[in-house]
C-alpha cells in the first residue's frame, strides 16, 4: 500500500506480485511519454521499485556493481516517472517517463537503440515525430527537388496559404462524409502543420506537453 505521500501511480503497482527472476530481478523497459520512444532497458529488485515508486524517480539494480543506481544522478537526466506498467505474466515493467535533458543513454544519445549495423540512427518514436525529424532534416540539408524544401523556403507565405488550403479540404471531405478522404486530408494538414513548426523553431515535444497538460 502506497503512503499517502507517494506519487499516484504507486499503488496501482504491486510490488510484491511481480515476478522476479531467479537473481530477484525484473527487466524495466523505459519510454518516453510523449512520443513513445524506447529510452533504456534496466534491472529493478523490489528494493529499487520501492525507491522508484517513492520518489518519483527511476532507481535500477547494476548487476556488475552490485548496488543501485539512481538513473541521472551524476548527469542530471533523471527520468520523472509518469505511469508504470506491467505485463500480463507480471515480470516485465514498461516505466513511461518524462526524460530530464532528453538523454537517456551514457553516450549522449537520446535513446540507447540507437545503433542499427554499427550506424547510427534516430530511435523510433510515434509517427508525427518521425515525419517531423524528416522535415528538420531537410531544413539542415536542403535538397531543391525536395517539395519540404521548396515549403521551407517559401516561408510563412507558402507554408501558411498551404495549411490554409488543407483545412479547407479537411472540412469539405468531412461535410462528403469520406472516411478515406477525411483521414487523407487530415495527413496532409498535419504534414504542412509540422513543416510550420520545423519553419518556427517549434519542437512537436512542446505540442505535446501542451496536449498532455489539457489531457491532466
Amino acid at each position: 500500500m502506497a503512503s499517502p505521500s507517494s506519487p499516484s501511480f504507486a499503488a496501482a503497482v504491486p510490488v510484491d506480485r511481480i515476478r522476479y527472476n531467479d537473481q530477484g530481478l525484473v527487466p524495466a523497459i523505459v519510454q518516453d511519454y510523449l512520443d513513445g520512444t524506447v529510452l533504456m532497458m534496466a534491472w529493478m529488485n523490489p528494493a529499487s521499485l520501492q525507491k522508484t515508486l517513492e520518489t518519483g524517480e527511476t532507481w535500477f539494480w547494476s548487476r556488475s556493481r552490485q548496488e543501485f543506481w539512481h538513473k541521472g544522478a551524476t548527469s542530471g537526466h533523471t527520468q520523472k516517472i509518469q505511469a508504470i506498467r506491467y505485463d500480463c505474466d507480471s515480470d516485465a515493467l514498461l516505466v513511461t517517463v518524462e526524460q530530464i535533458g532528453d538523454i537517456a543513454c551514457h553516450t549522449g544519445e537520446r535513446s540507447c537503440f540507437h545503433q542499427v549495423d554499427d550506424h547510427k540512427v534516430s530511435p523510433p518514436a510515434d509517427t508525427l515525430s518521425q515525419v517531423y525529424r524528416v522535415i528538420c532534416d531537410r531544413q539542415a540539408h536542403p535538397d531543391p527537388a525536395s517539395y519540404t524544401c521548396t515549403l521551407l523556403d517559401g516561408g510563412d507565405n507558402k507554408i501558411l496559404k498551404k495549411i490554409g488550403e488543407e483545412a479547407a479540404e479537411v472540412v469539405m471531405a468531412c461535410k462528403d462524409d469520406d472516411a478515406d478522404a477525411i483521414a487523407s486530408e487530415v495527413a496532409d494538414l498535419m504534414y504542412h502543420t509540422l513543416v510550420a513548426l520545423a519553419h518556427h523553431g517549434v519542437d512537436i515535444k512542446a505540442v505535446y506537453r501542451k496536449l498532455q497538460g489539457r489531457r491532466r
